[in-house]
């Protein structure tokens, strides 16, 4: 009897030695204080991982770097490959001997994870990818990414090229510290090009209240990937998971570890630093998903993280230390004014605009309407009726004029200005100053100069 209780505790032990193997290599994570780098969560942080498009981060560094640097700037045009345009999804659908802007470049890769502009990207800097890929891994490593090792431009499967979650967050931390006027653009969560308006794959940017970026990675060899930075009341986190094993897995680990971290809760780890890790990988990179086969062709099936699922942001402790009506203000809407290459650009990330802009219009029509009610009883019987016809007139032109103005303002408001062809003069003038950007407060300017046109046209006419 007793042998077969300590076979059984044997047994049990040994299961729950693979179980716990198997739940750490099954994802990795981490978070750290962006102002300090203490490490605030830890989860085999040094594993080696293939990071899918988290590459881009990378991409995005050396095309910072180069406009830093005066060998880029962001108004340049640069010339489409065959081998750009042939990249597998997810993609810009850009067309060989075409051409793109440096700035469109860099928000398509932000936003929708393009393939092909990062090689296009590639291609400019280094000559061609794999030249790239050699610089890319040879900066890598002067910033102490010692576990990362790139063999292309996009994060396109290759048993080479693999990263940590170390590697990640010491990446993030990078961009925002070397490079705070281009750092704005992971804030941007949607784009207009080429007559198409595109949202960002990034839900985190949409749903997270503070949320400032940054960039998501998805192959059947990763997992769900992603990494992502925040901003509550001057205290910035930055957080990385890799391996998820659903797109809303990732998402939700990623909110908990942020709660947790404004909650001050992770308090076992401030003894850490993320420049005091090891910054060496260990171990060989799992393979998460069922899809796809190795070695070197597991491709996304799909386009990355294109999926339907909904990602809701729900907090999982009491203990923030922001209050959830501010976080619901904050993650209703949030203008922010960047300045990027000496030019000041404002994002609107959050589209309740129209809430605003509905009652502000509802409270000028009662206004209008007391107004009109007043000249109606100055003037005599004989001229009542003209005024009351010109006044319902009036009524009719500014309604007509704010409906084109708010729908403007309401539906386009994440991010970027979508001009229409019924005012090209404003759709030229926004293009040629910000760029596709929208600016909230032009819209309210042109809703009153609308109102403002309807009442002189309505005193000439009394």
């Amino acid at each position: 009897m007793k042998i077969v209780k300590h076979i059984l505790l044997i047994l049990t032990a040994s299961v729950l030695m693979l179980v716990s193997h198997t739940a750490m290599s099954r994802h990795a994570a981490l978070l750290i204080d962006a102002d300090s780098g203490n490490v605030l969560y830890e989860m085999e942080a040094n594993q080696s991982w293939y990071p899918a498009s988290l590459t881009k981060l990378m991409t995005l560094y050396m095309a910072f770097s180069a406009l830093e640097s005066g060998r880029l700037r962001l108004s340049d045009s640069m010339n489409i490959s065959s081998h750009a345009a042939h990249q597998p999804t997810s993609k810009l659908g850009l067309r060989a001997w075409d051409s793109i802007s440096v700035e469109d470049a860099i928000l398509a890769v932000v936003t929708r994870s393009a393939n092909d502009a990062a090689v296009v990207l590639a291609e400019r800097i280094g000559g061609t990818e794999s030249q790239f890929a050699i610089q890319m891994t040879s900066t890598a490593h002067s910033l102490g990414m010692y576990g990362s090792h790139f063999m292309n431009a996009t994060g396109l499967p290759h048993d080479w090229q693999t990263t940590t979650a170390h590697d990640m967050a010491l990446l993030a931390l990078k961009i925002q510290k070397n490079f705070p006027q281009y750092y704005p653009y992971f804030a941007v969560d949607s784009l207009y090009y080429n007559g198409r308006y595109l949202r960002s794959t990034n839900k985190f940017v949409a749903n997270y209240p503070g949320a400032e970026g940054m960039k998501t990675g998805y192959t059947c060899g990763s997992g769900y990937n992603l990494v992502a930075s925040a901003n509550q009341y001057g205290k910035r986190l930055i957080g990385v998971v890799l391996g998820g094993m659903s797109s809303a897995e990732r998402y939700q680990h990623m909110f908990t570890m942020m709660d947790i971290g404004y909650s001050n809760e992770y308090g076992s780890y401030h003894s850490k630093n993320i420049n005091s890790m090891s910054k060496n990988s260990v171990g060989t990179p799992p393979y998460q998903l069922s899809c796809g086969h190795r070695p070197s062709s597991h491709f996304a099936s799909r386009h990355e993280d294109d999926d339907d699922h909904h990602v809701r942001y729900v907090r999982k402790t009491t203990h923030i230390s922001h209050h959830a009506s501010n976080s619901r203000n904050e993650s209703r809407r949030t203008v922010t004014k960047i300045r990027i290459a000496g030019k000041t650009k404002t994002i609107v990330k959050y589209a309740s605009e129209s809430r605003r802009v509905a009652k502000s219009s509802k409270n000028s029509h009662h206004a209008s309407k007391k107004t009109n009610k007043t000249k109606v009883v100055a003037t005599s019987k004989k001229s009542s009726k003209k005024v009351v016809e010109t006044v319902a007139k009036s009524k009719k032109s500014t309604k007509s004029g704010k409906a084109i103005q708010v729908a403007k303002a309401s539906s386009h408001s994440k991010g970027y200005f979508v001009p229409t062809t019924k005012d090209k003069k404003t759709s030229s003038s926004a293009k040629s100053k910000n760029k596709g950007y929208f600016k909230s407060e032009s819209s309210s300017k042109s809703v009153a100069k609308s109102s403002a046109k309807s009442k002189k046209a309505t005193k000439k006419k009394s």
